[in-house]
């Protein structure tokens, strides 16, 4: 910067400090033509009306204020799956009799074997809830906090695998030094898995089941309906259907979802086609996305606080699946048919409750980093853009601009604030699940 920039920044600041200051004195408030400041738009967010109260209009330039909107989305979504969190909780201790808000721990162990006249403990295993995030989401993002970025013309890059059109030509998804592998997700051809098979398989003779076997089972049974056939695990061949668990192959006929490599024709068109790239030595490398991603986006380059607010935006958007659940259990000697017919009713809604814990904390993960990284920017690239900003505006706007300070402070705080309380969720939600969890 030229010794003239200097010295006009520093003149602009000082005098957009003291004028900030004078009319925040109320100087202007007994003249003839009332508030000056506020006629003039020169005067900054008062108490309860910033980035906290839900106002992201603070600068008038459309990256500092598109940062100050992530900001407020985050706070909104960060309470909305604190809640959910807190609400599933609850819901999992009324069904046992226990008060909202009890630790689910041994109490909730000691409820559920009492109330059902279980032998043992309640154990669970949990598919791994898959994630996407809107890379869209993150393009939309930049185009509206930098005008110079055109959405049609840009796309994020996803680390991961990115959602395309079946029929799409996803070569130029990927760089020259990678090669592009498309993998389709729905129904098998012919229902014929060559690759991993979650929900159903039918198994058209005794196999090994990697999930729970509902038939027969030729071994041991961890779960037995009252007429003897196997509702769970088998050590041994299983001979009727199976509820295979993600990633698991299927022997026989796979009436769930198939995940398997894009024949030469390419994927069905009711199957989900994503592509994802390799580079040298099989390594994973990034792929251009204007879908959904499962794995990390990098919105299009643009300036750095725009892009902070970009990726914060599409993590915040990001979705995730509640994942399929197994239990195990066994009745004490002696239980009634009653018992085991009122378990069975309670283990369906706790099935769902569990799964939809396991997502909800799956996106927690994701907010609480995206907060973090929102609060590195706040002080970093957005506080330095702002200063640089203004030593360059004409007055009005370094006027406002001297206004992001005391808000990027508001907004940090308030950041904080919603992070604590879903951390404190989202730690007791885990250990209760992880609690759970088969060993």
């Amino acid at each position: 910067m030229t010794k003239q920039k200097k010295i006009q920044k520093m003149l602009v600041i000082v005098l957009t400090v003291i004028l900030a200051g004078f009319l925040s004195g109320g100087a202007c408030d007994d003249g003839p033509g009332g508030k000056l400041a506020d006629q003039c738009g020169l005067s900054c967010p008062g108490e309860n009306e910033g980035v906290a109260s839900g106002n992201a209009s603070i600068s008038g330039v459309p990256s500092i204020d598109g940062f100050f909107q992530a900001c407020v989305n985050f706070n909104s979504q960060a309470t909305l799956v604190t809640d959910g969190i807190n609400a599933e909780l609850d819901a999992i201790a009324a069904s046992v009799g226990l008060a909202g808000g009890a630790d689910l721990g041994a109490g909730f162990q000691a409820a559920v074997k009492a109330k059902f006249n279980l032998a043992g403990d309640v154990a669970i295993r949990v598919q791994k809830p898959k994630c996407e995030v809107s890379a869209s989401a993150s393009i939309e993002a930049t185009a509206n906090c930098d005008v110079t970025v055109d959405p049609g013309s840009v796309e994020a890059t996803c680390e991961g695998k990115c959602e395309v059109d079946a029929s799409a030509d996803v070569s130029a998804s990927c760089s020259a030094d990678a090669t592009a592998e498309v993998t389709c997700t729905g129904t098998a051809p012919n229902l014929e898995c060559s690759g991993s098979c979650s929900g159903t398989c039918e198994l058209t003779a005794a196999a090994a089941c990697e999930g729970t076997c509902n038939g027969t089972c030729n071994g041991t049974c961890s779960v037995e309906n009252t007429d003897g056939s196997c509702a769970g695990e088998c050590d041994g061949t299983c001979e009727g259907s199976c509820e295979m668990e993600a990633g698991a192959s299927c022997s026989g006929q796979c009436k769930g979802t198939c995940e398997y490599t894009a024949p030469e024709g390419g994927c069905s068109a009711d199957a989900k086609a994503e592509v994802s790239c390799k580079g040298e030595a099989n390594a994973e490398a990034s792929v251009n996305c204007s879908g959904s991603c499962s794995g990390s986006v990098t919105p299009p380059s643009a300036s750095a606080e725009c892009q902070a607010s970009a990726k914060a935006e599409a993590e915040l958007k990001a979705e995730c699946t509640p994942p399929s659940v197994d239990v195990s259990y066994s009745f004490a000697a002696g239980a009634s048919a009653t018992a085991k017919a009122e378990f069975e009713a309670w283990l369906h809604g706790f099935k769902g409750h569990i799964s939809a814990l396991a997502a909800a904390n799956a996106k927690a993960d994701i907010v609480i980093k995206a907060g973090a990284n929102l609060t590195t920017a706040a002080t970093g690239a957005v506080k330095g853009a702002a200063s640089d900003l203004a030593a360059d505006a004409d007055f009005s706007v370094a006027f406002k601009l001297a206004c992001v300070p005391a808000q990027i402070t508001e907004a940090t705080d308030m950041i904080a604030s919603a992070s604590t309380e879903l951390k404190g969720s989202f730690q007791a939600s885990t250990s209760f699940v992880t609690g759970l969890a088969k060993k």
